[in-house]
C-alpha cells in the first residue's frame, strides 16, 4: 500500500477488547494485542501517523459484530479492518444455551464480509484465526473444544482466500508456545490471553500482515 495514513480498525470480542476504557473513546486501545501492535508500528511508523481504533467487546460472537456493523465498522470508513472472533460462538454452544441452538458462525462471517465487500470495496481485510488451549474453562470438554475451534479455523482460512483478506495464523503458534511454557501461561484460561499471549498475536499480526499487500509504509 502507499505511504498515507491510514485508519486501522481493530474487531471481536473479550481478546480484542482487553480492558479498553470505554470514557476515552477512539483513543482507548486495551491492554492487549491491538495496544501492542499500535505501540510497535506507532513508533516505526510515526511520521506517517496511523491511526489504530479499537472496537473490540467482550463476549461477542459474530452475529453480533454483525449486528453493530453499521456504527462499528461502516461508519468509521477504515482503510483496513481486523476481525479476531469465534470463541464466544463456540462457547454457546458447549454450554447448550439458547444463542448456540445452530452454529451460524460461518453464514453470520459471510454476511459481515459480503456488507464490507460491498459497502467500503476498497477496505483490506484481515481475518485472524480463532485459538484455544488447554487450559481453566477449556480442560473439561477438551475434545470438543478443540473440535469446534478447529473447524471454526479451517472456515476463517477458507473466508480469507475467498475474500482475498490476510490469514493471521495464531493456534499452530500457540500450540509451540505451550511446548515451551503450560498452556496457562500463555492462555490464563485457555482462551484469554496474558501479557505474553498478547505479545504473541501481535508479533504474529505484524509479521503476516507487513509481508503481504497490506503492510503499513
Amino acid at each position: 500500500m502507499e505511504s498515507k495514513e491510514k485508519t486501522v480498525l481493530f474487531q471481536g470480542d473479550s481478546i480484542t477488547d482487553a480492558g479498553r476504557p470505554r470514557e476515552q473513546g477512539a483513543s482507548a486501545l486495551g491492554q492487549g494485542y491491538v495496544n501492542f501492535i499500535a505501540g510497535k508500528l506507532g513508533f516505526e511508523l510515526a511520521d506517517t501517523r496511523h491511526r489504530f481504533v479499537n472496537r473490540g467487546i467482550s463476549g461477542n460472537r459474530v452475529s453480533d459484530l454483525y449486528a453493530r456493523w453499521n456504527e462499528d465498522a461502516i461508519y468509521l470508513k477504515p482503510d483496513i479492518i481486523s476481525i479476531l472472533i469465534g470463541v464466544n460462538d463456540v462457547w454457546r454452544i458447549m454450554h447448550k444455551l439458547p444463542e448456540g441452538a445452530s452454529d451460524r458462525f460461518e453464514r453470520a462471517y459471510r454476511h459481515l464480509l459480503d456488507e464490507t465487500r460491498e459497502v467500503l470495496p476498497n477496505t483490506g481485510l484481515i481475518l485472524c484465526e480463532p485459538f484455544i488451549l488447554q487450559a481453566g474453562i477449556a480442560v473439561e470438554g477438551w475434545e470438543e473444544w478443540r473440535g469446534h475451534l478447529d473447524g471454526y479455523r479451517r472456515i476463517v482460512a477458507k473466508l480469507a482466500e475467498q475474500y482475498d483478506a490476510v490469514f493471521v495464523g495464531l493456534q499452530e503458534q500457540f500450540d509451540q508456545a505451550a511446548l515451551r511454557r503450560d498452556p496457562a501461561y500463555w492462555l490464563n484460561d485457555g482462551v484469554h490471553p496474558t501479557a505474553a499471549g498478547h505479545e504473541l498475536i501481535a508479533r504474529e499480526w505484524i509479521r503476516a500482515v507487513q509481508s503481504s499487500r497490506l503492510a503499513l509504509s
